[in-house]
């Protein structure tokens, strides 16, 4: 028996550590720091790689990284000269996240297919150039950003605006010392996330993401409001063409350029005239597509990790899934993704059915009781035999959760319907 700490503090988090809290081989599920609705919460920061490492290795911890600040620092690095065992990419195969430029350079360079890009750190050369354009672009900060730091535009004046956002008003810090300006390919979003030990990559059940903040994906862009799991936007064909041209590209590209991928390869694409682009990479777990997607596993999470993590993952069998669809309501706190109050009590946890799961994200506990204490507060996931009863079944239970600044989409899943 080994015990897991999984460090982080979101639903992504949450649904981790319950999943990984099912396998036969696990004895002791830690979360650092986790939230309100985590058990074995160990109380070091995400970034504090010592104090981490020091608790794995005193407590024989399997590590298992969720957020991409700790792997953009290096935590596998640090761990792997320890001899500690712990899944995610290196800081060096980090950058397919940790710096947009970096990565929009790879998928250039190796025939990736992605939109068309120019990078720019001066502000009037880069209006200077949206003046020459005839199509409508995206800006994006090069650094990591919590996921907010993507600005799609209509039209000139709203480029020029996002330059000075980002470039001049500094709004995501060093995030934005520099931008990539690239042409906005319209079509259908979706998730496609794989497991990969750095040779060959397993791909995880298909998910779609609901990035702004209100229904019919108006507003800004927040770090998810809702997924579900499977989308028929993906179909057997489409998905055997992204494996082959995006997803096993990049790791066969990886390796050429001397830099193995292991852990979680997430590619945010967008299909236009049935042809798969790369929006972005990312080296994690998608949050909130993590908790439809482990709600609907139908295998030992921990297993495939350590086959990851040994480069063992070619002797593994296919991940199989549950038939059922999943879907995740986002609760947030109003206001957000901008400013939002917190420390409300949150109550209606023990009317949730068992078809349902509450997964914390921004939660906190404090005599019994749970208080919102970020801007996305829970994760309210369930299950249903077709996609139509997942999506009811998940705003049946999130109507029982409450609190005085509640907030969520009320269209989750329903792109999804649309293509059935």
């Amino acid at each position: 028996m080994v015990n897991v700490l999984v460090i982080g503090s979101g639903g992504r988090e949450h649904a981790l550590s319950w999943k990984l809290s099912q396998s036969s081989k696990v004895e002791t599920v830690y979360t650092a720091p986790g939230n309100g609705g985590t058990q074995n919460n160990i109380q070091i920061n995400v970034n504090d790689l010592d104090a981490l490492a020091d608790f794995a290795q005193k407590n024989n911890c399997f590590t298992v990284v969720g957020p991409e600040d700790p792997l953009a620092a290096g935590i596998v690095d640090k761990f792997n000269k320890l001899g500690l065992k712990i899944f995610g990419p290196s800081k060096q195969a980090a950058q397919l996240e940790s710096s947009k430029i970096w990565a929009k350079n790879f998928m250039k360079r190796n025939d990736i297919p992605t939109a068309r890009f120019e990078i720019f750190d001066d502000a009037q050369k880069a209006q200077e150039y949206v003046k020459t354009l005839d199509y409508n672009v995206v800006v994006k900060a090069d650094g990591l950003a919590a996921g907010k730091g993507v600005i799609v535009c209509n039209g000139a004046d709203e480029a020029f605006s996002a330059i000075q956002t980002i470039l001049v008003k500094k709004t995501f810090g060093d995030a934005g010392n520099r931008i990539i300006i690239e042409e906005r390919i319209d079509g259908i979003e979706a998730s496609y996330i794989a497991l990969s030990d750095g040779n060959v990559a397993i791909p995880m059940a298909s998910s779609q993401d609901h990035k702004r903040i209100f229904d019919n994906d108006k507003g800004p862009n927040t770090g998810g409001m809702g997924a579900y799991s499977p989308t028929p936007i993906i179909d057997d064909a489409l998905s055997k063409l992204i494996q082959e041209t995006i997803i096993e590209k990049t790791i066969h590209a990886m390796k050429k350029e001397g830099i193995s991928f292991t852990g979680f390869l997430y590619a945010g694409i967008m299909i236009r005239d049935g042809t798969p682009y790369v929006l972005e990479y990312n080296v994690r777990m998608g949050d909130p597509e993590c908790q439809p997607i482990t709600m609907r596993m139908d295998f030992d999470l921990y297993d495939y990790f350590v086959a990851c993590v040994e480069g063992k993952l070619s002797s593994m069998s296919p991940a199989s899934w549950r038939s059922q669809s999943a879907v995740c309501v986002v609760l947030a706190s109003e206001g957000y993704p901008e400013s939002y109050p917190k420390n409300d009590e949150i109550t209606g946890f023990d009317s949730i059915s068992n078809e349902a799961i509450v997964f914390h994200a921004g939660t906190i506990k404090s005599d019994g009781k749970i208080f919102s204490n970020g801007g996305r507060v829970l994760g309210v996931t369930a299950l249903g035999d077709t996609l139509s009863s997942a999506i009811t079944n998940a705003y049946a239970a999130a109507e029982k959760i409450t609190w005085s600044h509640k907030y969520n989409r009320k269209d989750i899943g329903q792109k999804g319907l649309s293509y059935l």
